[in-house]
């Protein structure tokens, strides 16, 4: 054949390739306009609902069967969020070289996009951290603090009262809206336990954070569902008496995708919040507390009608405090201090501990069990009398005296007994019912030194105050509701204080070495289901996994409803009733969602040597702990437990 010849013929077969290419490429470009015109993740909510929803769970074939999955194992490190792209970004923190502290910064950042009705970078934050090298707890209040012109008296002048039948924190306040926001905490706690503890800066620890919101990420089906906005804005929106009737248009722009909210599977962006997090990684800590971060803020505050000023968000400062502590069956148990509400977890098993065995003598609630309707029982009225100290007294420490060592001791416990009845419910104090939601992220982080993370960041309520700082991609909290309007309480309102605080974080040692990270979210949820977390482990013995797949109660102490999880309400809901509870039914998204890391030391494990049963780890050293770690992460979020 000449090479005229081989010539055409190449050109024709390219002319070929080419045509069937390009029809391929038409077609897939088909494919995927069709996949965008509806979403490619279909739930059993949907209608019509799809065929797989008929099928009923499979059987797992050890243990306790009705576990959703198996604990996590691993040794050179562990991190459980309820997400798992975090729980991801965390992780390889943990494979860079990081510790335990810089994953977590990593994994919230992550989930300041992808929950973000949870968690933002102007929310709260609180954290319970185990330093290795000094067999030490530390304690971080990163929470927000009320703006300089947040006083009861301008409160009352907008028409906010207290309410006199309603004492529950958040008494008189709005529920959204500019008069809800406090001076964020988050980034100064990010930049206090990196400066303080960690081993990288914002350069790492956010970049993971900035990218997913450059790209985008695939909303998962539990995020999807919770992804709804809230009205913040009234109809003249500067006059925060007239919150809360609309939704803000920023927030519209910035979280829903062409006006709808997002749907699972759609591929959210972030861009607005991808340059916030570049800002803070070229300027640090300043670059949201002044500058133009800071402006912004002011400037959204001002046009609703709020009080926050520059100085205000530059003279921010959190806190480093002891954790609040008492003994369970043996265990030292730690909790975030005052003005956080964990305290309260301690208080109730320590009431349990000492009180249950006079209740029902010979009984403790290990023996009692969780088939029997007086173990639900003895633990409601427990959380009830725990509620109802922590109602009375809990609030910013710094401007009144909180007792919790004398509200968590076994005296106090003890003469706490008689005011139950074992076999009838009590009455709480009558009033108007409150909000008893929350919405926030928490996460456990563990590294190869054997440090360990209990962590704890939020927007408060879903979505926060409601309101978005435009160009920035971030929303405003409003802890601020938690505040009191009545002028005897030590919660009421006033500049530069923190409020009530629902979120919660807690630690375990047992001889004087670290067992667990405990962490559990959901408004006041949080300090009757670490308690509940404490007793399924420490008591009966649960592993991680199952201590969270285990049924939960949630009680909501003004209107005395206490609520079960559907399949405990069908076990002893009828009995509970009989013994004057108020008692529904409800899903899994009312009790929280868990995420918790537990060691367990095994001297006999190599360590500090690189050998063929000991892998090297990316910066050159193996110090993998003389253990391992063990996590759960709970089943009713999108999360999951990851280590290596």
């Amino acid at each position: 054949m000449n090479s005229s010849k081989s010539n055409q013929i190449g050109i024709l077969l390219t002319i070929l390739v080419s045509a069937v290419f390009a029809l391929c490429s038409i077609s897939f470009a088909a494919d995927m306009a069709g996949l965008g015109a509806q979403s490619p993740v279909k739930s059993c909510n949907a209608t019509p609902k799809p065929a797989w929803c008929n099928a009923v769970d499979g059987d797992r074939t050890q243990g306790w069967l009705p576990q959703k999955r198996s604990e996590v194992m691993a040794r050179h490190g562990m991190v459980a969020t309820s997400q798992p792209l975090a729980a991801q970004a965390g992780l390889d923190i943990l494979k860079a070289g990081g510790n335990a502290i810089d994953a977590a910064v990593a994994a919230s950042a992550v989930l300041n996009l992808v929950e973000p009705m949870n968690i933002g970078i102007a929310g709260d934050l609180f954290a319970i951290i185990y330093i290795a090298k000094e067999n030490k707890l530390y304690a971080i209040n990163a929470s927000g603090k009320a703006p300089s012109g947040a006083t009861l008296a301008r409160m009352n002048s907008l028409g906010y009262k207290w309410d006199p039948n309603n004492w529950a924190p958040g008494s008189g306040m709005p529920a959204r809206g500019i008069l809800t926001v406090t001076v964020p905490g988050t980034v100064w706690g990010w930049d206090q336990v990196l400066k303080r503890f960690g081993t990288m800066g914002f350069k790492q620890t956010l970049a993971a954070a900035a990218a997913y919101a450059e790209e985008g990420f695939p909303v998962s089906e539990r995020i999807a569902n919770d992804w709804v906005m809230p009205n913040a804005l009234g109809p003249v929106a500067a006059d925060p008496r007239n919150c809360c009737t609309q939704t803000d248009p920023d927030t519209i722009a910035t979280w829903y995708i062409n006006g709808k909210k997002p749907e699972a599977g759609q591929i959210y962006r972030n861009p607005d919040l991808a340059k916030t997090f570049r800002i803070l990684q070229q300027k640090g800590v300043n670059g949201f507390y002044k500058g133009e971060v800071a402006e912004a803020i002011v400037r959204k505050s001002n046009a609703l009608g709020g009080t926050m000023t520059m100085q205000d968000l530059a003279n921010y400062r959190g806190e480093w405090n002891e954790p609040a502590t008492t003994t369970y069956k043996g265990y030292d148990v730690f909790t975030l201090p005052p003005p956080a509400q964990t305290w309260a977890s301690l208080e109730i098993v320590k009431i349990l501990e000492v009180c249950v065995p006079k209740w029902a003598p010979g009984q403790t609630m290990a023996t009692l069990g969780p088939d029997n309707p007086k173990y639900w029982h003895f633990f409601v009225e427990a959380k009830k009398l725990a509620f109802k100290d922590l109602y009375a007294y809990n609030a910013d420490p710094n401007f009144v005296s909180v007792p919790v060592k004398k509200l968590v001791s076994e005296k106090h416990a003890a003469s706490l007994c008689s005011q139950v009845n074992p076999a009838q419910a009590a009455q709480t104090t009558p009033g108007a019912n409150i909000d008893p939601g929350g919405d926030t992220i928490v996460l456990s982080t563990a590294d190869r030194w054997g440090n360990m993370v209990a962590w704890v960041n939020s927007n408060y309520s879903s979505f926060g105050s409601g309101l978005t700082v435009p160009g920035y991609g971030f929303l405003l909290h409003n802890r601020g509701g938690l505040f009191t309007l009545d002028p005897k309480s030590p919660n009421k309102i006033e500049p530069h204080k923190f409020p009530f605080n629902t979120l919660s974080a807690s630690f375990v040692m047992q001889n004087k070495r670290p067992l667990m990270a405990i962490t559990l979210m959901g408004g006041d949820m949080q300090a009757q289901g670490h308690a509940q977390m404490f007793v399924n482990i420490l008591e009966l013995g649960a592993n991680m996994q199952a201590a969270s797949d285990m049924a939960r109660f949630r009680h909501n102490q003004i209107p005395n409803m206490l609520s079960l999880e559907s399949k405990l309400y069908d076990k002893v809901g009828a009995q509970l009733s009989g013994m004057g509870h108020k008692v529904e039914s409800i899903n899994g998204s009312q009790v929280g969602g868990y995420q918790s890391i537990m060691f367990t030391p095994d001297p006999n494990a190599l360590f500090g040597k690189c050998d063929a049963q000991s892998s090297q780890t990316p910066d050159g050293s193996c110090e993998p702990v003389r253990g391992f770690y063990r996590g759960g992460s709970d089943h009713r979020k999108d999360g999951q437990v990851v280590g290596y």
